[in-house]
Formats: structure tokens, sequence, C-alpha cells
């Protein structure tokens, strides 16, 4: 089956969560973003979600089971085909609270559909939010996606997991941003700002967005200090070790810049009506430095993006939401966007 033809998996993320609803809202509000896509999850759990979602005058779309990932091709206009790509429940999940249920069938799902991906079945994953403590109270030993995915595509490619580096990037229409590190705590996330670890982070970057611009990215660097350090005088990591990581980086030929301030860097990249920002995407040095700017512009329409793993995985720029989960009031916009990148990174079915 050629990479045109394997369709994109969408992963239910937790049941308790928006996920289900969000999903639903999708295939029902975007009918022109849609074709080719399958749910990779639970039968009954999105049956629920769109009877839910059913009041007077706007009906939810019906759901078509399927087999295997090709059998979507033969779905009926207007149906959400689903896969049951996990063991049923044999209770039922309570929206809005954490469980070890909820969080078990979230990770099921991204399994199953990380390794199908890896055997060329599907043409790209996207995951709807799983809540990393149903997770680990699952027993699953990874804070979130972007970890079991790379320990998956390690586990496929017969390889360490420090062999596989993967990279976090977060992007919408105006701002792209990676991260150095991703999941840990701030003191730990200063810890891992070294040099292999900023140098891996520029390599990646350049390989995936050369891919997506067709050319090379202009690369923006953040420093991890107030002012990148002032010469030194707020802190060493910009001299010692972030400064010659971008001059190795640019010794490859890469198209890196820094470090600069990261109180300004964002607003320098940032794409205006009037055209291009001064970078394709900041290279930030821990979680919220990077994540901050983007999610600032707006939640709706950013979208996550995995790098460095040999199968394309986007999510939404949004969590579980259990506070308005079962309400009908979830807003599918990320996950709309996010199917989108998705299929323009894997050159997946885009129309009817």
């Amino acid at each position: 089956m050629s990479s045109v033809q394997r369709p994109v998996a969408i992963t239910i993320g937790d049941p308790a969560g928006i996920g289900p609803e969000i999903i639903v809202k999708a295939f029902r509000d975007a009918p022109d973003v849609m074709p080719g896509c399958f749910v990779a999850g639970d039968v009954g759990t999105v049956r629920r979600a769109a009877q839910a979602l059913a009041v007077p005058g706007v009906l939810a779309p019906p759901v078509a089971v399927i087999e295997m990932p090709g059998d979507v091709v033969g779905v009926p206009p207007g149906c959400i085909p689903v896969l049951q790509a996990i063991e049923p429940p044999e209770i039922a999940i309570a929206v809005g609270q954490i469980s070890a249920l909820a969080g078990r069938m979230a990770g099921d799902c991204v399994v199953w559909a990380a390794r199908a991906a890896l055997r060329g079945e599907i043409a790209a994953i996207v995951t709807a939010p799983l809540h990393k403590e149903a997770l680990s109270a699952a027993g699953f030993s990874f804070p979130g996606h972007t970890e079991l995915l790379q320990a998956e595509a390690a586990a496929y490619l017969g390889r360490p997991i420090a062999k596989v580096p993967v990279r976090m990037m977060l992007a919408n229409d105006e701002l792209r941003t990676v991260l150095v590190s991703i999941h840990m705590s701030l003191r730990d996330a200063i810890e891992a700002v070294t040099f292999d670890g900023v140098l891996e982070t520029l390599r990646i970057t350049q390989t995936a967005l050369t891919a997506v611009l067709g050319r090379a990215p202009r690369i923006g660097v953040a420093g991890l200090n107030p002012h990148a350090g002032e010469g030194g005088l707020f802190g060493s990591e910009e001299r010692d070790i972030i400064v010659p990581a971008i001059s190795a980086a640019q010794s490859e030929g890469i198209d890196a810049d820094g470090p600069h301030a990261p109180d300004t860097i964002f607003m320098r990249a940032r794409a205006k009506a009037n055209g291009a920002g001064e970078f394709d995407v900041v290279i930030a040095m821990y979680h919220d430095q990077g994540l901050i700017p983007v999610k600032y512009l707006g939640v709706e329409k950013g979208v996550n993006v995995t790098l460095g793993l040999p199968l394309v995985r986007t999510s939404p720029d949004h969590g579980t939401a259990f506070d308005i989960a079962g309400m009908g009031r979830a807003d599918p916009s990320s996950l709309v966007e996010a199917v989108r990148m998705a299929k323009s990174l894997s050159g997946a079915v885009r129309d009817a």
C-alpha cells in the first residue's frame, strides 16, 4: 500500500477526557479534512460520545466499524470509521475522573497505533490527549506520548532508547518552537542543557524542518538565563554550552543563530500579516519556555509534532480537560489542525 493510500489513525486519548468528544466533532464539523482517517480505539466509547452530542437539529455522524486500516476506503461519507484496537472495557468509564482503566485504554491505543505505523500499515498517528497520572496508574513507565512512542520505535528498530533521540515541536500559523528537554522538573531541565543535547536538537530540527519547508530552516536559539546570560553575569550556560553547540551546528551547515534573550526571541520569530518572522523556528531550552509563547497565541490552532521518530505523529495542543469532559463544550479545532499537519507531513489522502 503506497503512502498516498495509507490512512491516518486517530487514537482516542483518555476516554474520561474530551478526546472522544473532539474526535466526533472533528468528523462532524470538518468533513473536508477527515477523509482517509479512522479512530483507533474503542467502538463503544466513540458511540457514546457521538450519542451524547446528538441534539435536535444536530445529528452526530454514525459509527462504522472497520476490521483493518485499509477498510477506511469503503466507509460511506459522513460516518466515523472506528477500529477496535483494544479490549473493550468491562465497566463504564467515569467521565472527568482519573482511573487506571482509562489510562490503560489510552496507552494501549497508542501502542497499537505506533506498531501499525512502524509496520507501514498507516501513514501517520494523531493522538487525542491522555492523562499522565492515569497513564502512570495503569502501569506505564512513560510520562507521556512522546516517550512512549520513542520506546516503541527503539524496540522496533532494535536500538537503545538513547539511540532514537526525539524532540517536541509545537507549531501554529505564527510560530514554531522545538524543545531541548520535554517532560521533567525544571531543576532537571536545567541539567539537561548540555552541549550534546543542544547540538542534537539543532540537527533534528534541521532535518525535520527541511522536509517540511523544502529548504533549510532559519533557526533561532533561545538562551537559558535572563538576557541570554548577559555575558556570564546571569549564568554561564550560554557561554560554556549553548554557544559552542551553535558553532558546531554552523560548521555542519546548519543556519543557527543565537543564543538570544528568551523574552524577545519569540516575538522576533513570530510570523506577521506582512510577512515571515526573523526565524522559521526557535529552539527553547525547556518545556515551558517554548510552550507558553505558542499556546498564548492560541491553543485552538496549536499542533504538537514529535520530531526524530521513524513515523509521523501529531497531536492537539491541549490536555484532557476533565473539567468540561462530557459537557459538549470542547473545541475540536486543534485536533483538526493536527490532522491537517499529519496529512501534510505524511502525504496521506487529503480529500474525499
